[in-house]
């Protein structure tokens, strides 16, 4: 992981094995919801449920400040904790946990590299017991949006020379042949992507066992399809989540300076009335 552009930003299973216990140290598994978590987890680890725990349950957006801090402070971290995330979907929600986290100012967060399913398939402990840390008193900066893009800034800007997008869903999604992957609630009117976005999917970032490529084999992927350094990057997909994990790739594995996400994403986009559409390959 040391070719990466900022490799602190990830551990291994290794390092989690050996840190779990720290004073420092709070890991937490982060899942659609805490099903995964309460059939086994890293020992330790502290569960959070993206549905309900990481997001406002009333209007559609991201958690709350004051939701923020009452999360942490009753997960045992404080603002100097390292915390350690990591979850099932290839930690699709672990990174949106880490993408809130930044942006409400946390110093140190990490993903484990491989998440929830690098670790059972090397057969490490786990256990159904639920952690218990003391509670502390949590206090997050004020919400910094400069990871973030809305609607108004894309609308204006999603066809200039100087943006690339970033289309992180499935072929099938992307080209328009389906709403969303089957099973999934959330969906839009209108199928396809935004004009002159490229489909480079969250997981051809990902190796089979769930770890993330080289630097060089990220840096290739992404310069091959013309979304390089020098662009001010979005990514989307569908409501967020698997966006935020081509968004940490792009930010802190390659190190570009300009990545934002989308949240919005295709149940926005795909809703609004006179919105630019493309559809096919």
């Amino acid at each position: 992981m040391a070719d990466y552009a900022n490799p602190g930003v990830l551990v291994s299973t290794d390092w989690v094995d050996q840190h779990r216990n720290d004073a420092n140290v709070r890991v937490v598994e982060v899942d659609v919801d805490t099903k995964a978590y309460e059939e086994g987890h890293v020992p330790g680890a502290i569960g959070w449920n993206w549905q309900t725990q990481l997001c406002d349950t009333v209007q559609r957006d991201i958690i709350k400040k004051e939701d923020l801090e009452q999360l942490l402070g009753n997960s045992g971290i404080s603002d100097d904790t390292t915390v350690v995330l990591y979850g099932d979907n290839n930690n699709w929600f672990a990174a949106w946990a880490l993408w809130q986290l930044k942006m409400y100012g946390h110093g140190d967060v990490r993903l484990m590299n491989g998440s929830r399913a690098k670790w059972l398939a090397e057969g490490r402990e786990v256990t159904t017991e639920k952690a218990t840390p003391g509670a502390t008193a949590y206090t997050a900066k004020a919400l910094d949006e400069t990871e973030r893009i809305k609607l108004a800034e894309l609308l204006q800007s999603h066809n200039l020379d100087s943006t690339a997008l970033v289309d992180v869903r499935s072929p099938d999604e992307f080209t328009g042949k389906i709403l969303a992957p089957p099973g999934l609630p959330e969906t839009c009117q209108r199928p396809g992507h935004i004009p002159g976005a490229q489909n480079i999917g969250w997981g051809t970032a990902c190796n089979e066992d769930g770890t993330f490529k080289t630097f060089e084999e990220l840096k290739s992927l992404y310069e091959s399809k013309g979304v390089t350094a020098d662009k001010n990057v979005v990514a989307y997909c569908r409501i967020g989540e698997r966006s935020s994990l081509s968004w940490f790739v792009l930010k802190y594995l390659l190190g570009y300076p300009n990545v934002r996400n989308y949240d919005g994403s295709w149940t926005e986009w795909g809703n609004l009335v006179g919105a630019p559409i493309e559809r096919g390959a």
